[in-house]
Parts: C-alpha cells; structure tokens; sequence
C-alpha cells in the first residue's frame, strides 16, 4: 500500500465506523486540523447530520457544526483509512461494512479492545491491509453527537502480520500515526502489536471486569486497599499469560511484557480523572458486554499455551452471568413496552 508520505500535504481521508466515545473524539480531532473524516452513524445520524459534533475534552471544548455523516456504510466514498471503532460484540457487522469504504489500497486501522481482533478483519480484507491501535482514553459519549474527553488520549500503533510477527515501524504506521499527531494525540510506535495488545489488556482485564462485579469507578476501585491488590494479582497473570503465548509462537523469544509495566498502569490508574470504565457503561446502558474479547480470547490463547489464569477465569465467569441477565431483562423490558 501506499500513502502520501508528505506529512505537510495531506491527502489521506478517514472513514470512521462507529462514531461514539472512541471513535467520535479521535475523528473529531483528525477533522478539527483539517483531515477529510466521514463519519458512520446509527441512533446519533439525525442529531449529527443537523447539529454535528461536539466534543468537551480538558484541551480545550470545540464544536464540528458539520460533518460529513453517514446512516449506512454502502453510502460512504472508499477511503484510504478505515477505522473501527465499534464495540467488538458488532463485528459481525464488518463483512458487510469494510470493503465499500475502502480504497484498493486502502488499510483498517482497528481501534478496539481485546485480543485476536485483526486476524478477524485480515479475513476480511487480507493480513497485509490490517494496523491495529491501543487507545488509552478515559471518555464517554453524553449525549447524542456530544462526546465528553475526561482523560488520557494515547494510541499504541503496531502493524500487523499474520500470527502476529513482529513487523517493527512500517512507513504506513508512520505516515497514520503522523496524521494523528497533527491532530493533538501522542501515538506510541509499537514494533511488536501483539505484546502491545496484552499490555493493553493488563489494565483493560481487571478495571474493566472489576468495574462492573463491583459496581465501582475507577478511583473507587483505587482507594480500596483489597481491590487495589485483587487488580494487581489479575495484572499478574495477564503478564503470565502473554509470557506464554509468545513462547509458544515464537520459542526462546525474549518478547515479553515486563512485570514492571503492572506498577505503571496502577500509577496512571491512580492518577487518572475518576471513570466510569467503558464495559460499566455498556452494562448500566444494558448493551451487551466485550467479555469475549476482553477475556475470552486471552484465556482460550492462554489455555491453548499451556497455561491456566484461575483469577480471570473466574471473572469472566462472573462477566457471563451478569451479561447474560442483563440481556435477559433487557428482552423483557423491551417485550412488555
């Protein structure tokens, strides 16, 4: 594939599949420094076709009174970006919506969370046309087109290949992470995706589950001295885990994710601006959780490799119950109205 490699001369345009608190902040800020963004939309298209997209966020509160917004992907223009930023449990959606928004050589860039996901998109569009990213950012969508940024911001950009090779730092990482930092988000290189995605999944793994079995925001979580060390045991094994996987991938490989890395996301953690996790939010919206890809994936990996992780075994236990129900009184309530 090949992108313009002019940083100053942009001419590369986004499409951005699935337009909430993810992927409305970081399309937002592409298009405020003026980067052609079309936006897919479902229950917002009305309210942002006429109003557009408001964004709070402590750098600084601004408005896009007009975007280019879409209620069906077979209506976008084929960009040469395609980001997905959907809620993991719509992927089935994506045979449908990828190819029409995609140049020939166009590339996805998959901004979502878990474990596994690109090789689902290489199926679609080919192993050599995937990029996966791994947001650090505390934001939340508040009302319909009306996105607030709480904290954070960061992406880990890797490239992908299949079975995860290491592909170190690709010109076309390069030229997407340039347009990104134009817009105001630091981007992290990552020469190696999938120990960046098990990185990921040491915060993502327990705040996001315990958020939810607690009942509890991050900061609460954080002033409880049992819940702080029941986050660090799942953060352990999540590093064990990955450890695992990639001896057996890749034997006598010295990829890892270092056990020093669980002090620094309870040090973010602890410093961050109190959040509701984005899988609370899902639960207390009644939509169905990502515990699959979340949690399911890394432990079946982590099975596969020989390696048993009991304490996140037994919350995504916990996870698939109250899922389960959700979704069931959810129906009900949906059937009685």
């Amino acid at each position: 594939m090949i992108l313009n490699s002019n940083p100053l001369q942009n001419l590369r345009t986004y499409a951005i599949l699935g337009t909430g608190a993810l992927g409305g902040f970081y399309g937002a800020r592409l298009q405020q420094v003026g980067i052609e963004v079309h936006f897919l939309l479902r229950s917002d298209y009305e309210q942002v076709q006429q109003q557009g997209l408001i964004i709070e966020s402590p750098d600084g509160n601004f408005t896009l009174p007009q975007v280019y917004a879409y209620r069906n992907g077979c209506d976008m223009p084929a960009c040469d970006v395609a980001i997905v930023a959907l809620k993991t449990t719509q992927n089935h959606l994506l045979p449908e919506l990828l190819p029409p928004v995609l140049k020939e050589n166009g590339v996805v860039l998959v901004l979502q969370n878990g474990l596994g996901i690109e090789a689902e998109v290489a199926k679609i569009v080919g192993s050599d046309r995937v990029l996966g990213g791994l947001c650090f950012l505390c934001s939340n969508k508040v009302a319909p087109g009306h996105i607030r940024h709480l904290d954070y911001k960061q992406i880990t950009l890797g490239d992908y290949r299949e079975n995860y090779v290491p592909c170190g730092i690709t010109e076309r990482m390069q030229h997407i992470a340039t347009d990104f930092e134009r817009a105001g988000i630091p981007i992290d290189r990552s020469e190696d995706l999938l120990i960046a995605r098990w990185k990921k999944l040491v915060w993502n793994i327990p705040f996001n589950g315990l958020s939810v079995v607690l009942n509890a925001t991050t900061q609460q979580m954080m002033a409880d001295k049992q819940t702080c060390a029941l986050a660090e045991q799942l953060m352990k094994e999540v590093v064990a885990g990955a450890a695992a996987c990639v001896q057996a991938i890749d034997l006598g490989s010295t990829r890892a994710v270092p056990p020093t890395f669980i002090q620094t996301m309870l040090d973010y953690t602890a410093k961050m601006t109190s959040y509701r996790t984005s899988m609370k939010v899902d639960y207390d919206d009644r939509r169905p959780l990502e515990v699959e890809a979340i949690l399911g994936n890394p432990l079946r990996m982590a099975k596969r490799a020989g390696v048993e992780l009991p304490q996140i075994q037994m919350l995504y236990q916990q996870l698939k119950f109250l899922d389960a129900r959700n979704r069931d009184e959810f129906n009900q309530a949906a059937s009685q109205a």
